[in-house]
């Protein structure tokens, strides 16, 4: 195997969208939703200092069952910042992380994405699991060479179809 190492920098997704801690909710909705991104790192003075993902924005909607007016519900939304609803102090990666170590974060910490900081905390990027996903695919052969046995694609151990219940 080749003692190239595989960073966070060469990875990560880069320039990051972010939002301020201020940005309204529905505004920060509708900006994951245009740019098709399920998480931002939300800067204050420009460090980072939390993310929002589309799951917090979601849990921040109203119950259907509420009593409140669609007028009521919007203008509450409309009051309701990303700050509110964040997490603060996210995990976060720096560019010269190896991208094991991100994704081991990821994966113990139940995370699928880490801001990617200078040393003063200000957004460089951001590295999710479909970027991880992406290198695993494109980098295959360093993980794996002639010697490796492949299994087909849908065949188990034994060469029986997998079964689709897990």
């Amino acid at each position: 195997m080749s003692n190239q190492k595989l960073l966070v920098e060469d990875w990560m997704t880069s320039p990051v969208q972010v939002v301020q801690m201020s940005t309204p909710v529905l505004e920060a909705y509708n900006m994951m939703m245009e740019r098709c991104v399920r998480r931002l790192p939300v800067v204050d003075g420009g460090q980072v200092v939390g993310i929002v993902t589309l799951g917090d924005l979601r849990e921040a909607r109203p119950s259907p069952a509420t009593s409140l007016s669609i007028y009521e519900l919007n203008y509450l939304l409309s009051k309701l910042t990303v700050g509110e609803v964040m997490t603060h102090t996210p995990y976060t990666v720096t560019l010269d992380t190896p991208i094991q170590v991100a994704a081991r974060i990821m994966l113990d910490r139940k995370v699928g994405g880490l801001p990617v900081v200078d040393a003063q905390w200000r957004p460089l990027g951001i590295i999710t699991e479909s970027d991880v996903f992406r290198m695993l695919t494109e980098k295959w052969d360093y993980f794996t060479g002639p010697h490796t046995e492949r299994t087909p694609v849908g065949a188990g151990r034994n060469g029986g179809v997998k079964s689709a219940a897990y």
